[in-house]
C-alpha cells in the first residue's frame, strides 16, 4: 500500500511540473526575436534583459512581495499584464500561457510592455543591462537571419 501511495505522489509531482519548458540559447532567441520584428538594434538589450530576468527559462515563475507573480522568459507580471487561471490584463492572456516553450504570445505581450513602458519595466534590465556595454549578438554569433 505504501508503495502505491509513493508512486501516486511521484506521478502527481511529475504531472505538475511543466514538461514543455525550455531554456533558450542566445543565438536561437535572437533569431526568434528578429522574426517577430524586434528591431535588430535592440536585440542585444532584449537578450540581456531575458537573461537578467529569467535566465532565458520559459518555466520561471516568481511570486513577489506585493503578492503578484511574474511568469515566463520575460517575467510578465500578473498585476497589469495577464491573469492567473483566466485571460485578462492588458495583454488579455492567461499568465500560465507564458510558462511554455512556445513564446509567441510572450513576445507579443513583451513588445506591448516595451511599447508602453520601455525596458525600464524590467528591473533586471535596469540593474544589469542599462548603460552597460552589450555585445552585438547578431554579429558576434554570426547569426544569419
Amino acid at each position: 500500500m505504501r508503495r502505491l501511495a509513493a508512486i501516486s505522489c511521484l506521478l502527481i509531482v511529475v504531472c505538475l511540473c511543466p514538461i514543455d519548458a525550455k531554456v533558450f540559447q542566445k543565438c536561437a532567441l535572437a533569431k526568434l526575436l528578429d522574426s517577430y520584428q524586434i528591431s535588430r538594434s535592440l536585440i542585444s538589450n532584449w537578450i540581456c534583459m531575458v537573461n537578467a530576468e529569467s535566465g532565458a527559462d520559459t518555466s520561471k515563475k516568481v511570486t513577489l512581495d506585493n503578492q503578484t507573480t511574474s511568469y515566463g522568459i520575460f517575467q510578465i507580471n500578473s498585476k497589469d499584464w495577464c491573469r492567473a487561471g483566466r485571460k485578462g490584463g492588458k495583454c488579455n492572456k492567461n499568465c500560465e500561457a507564458f510558462l511554455t516553450d512556445d513564446i509567441s504570445d510572450d513576445i507579443e505581450c513583451a513588445k506591448q510592455i516595451h511599447k508602453d513602458q520601455g525596458f525600464s519595466y524590467w528591473k533586471g534590465w535596469v540593474n544589469k543591462c542599462k548603460q552597460k556595454p552589450l555585445p552585438d549578438i547578431l554579429l558576434r554569433r554570426s547569426v544569419r537571419l
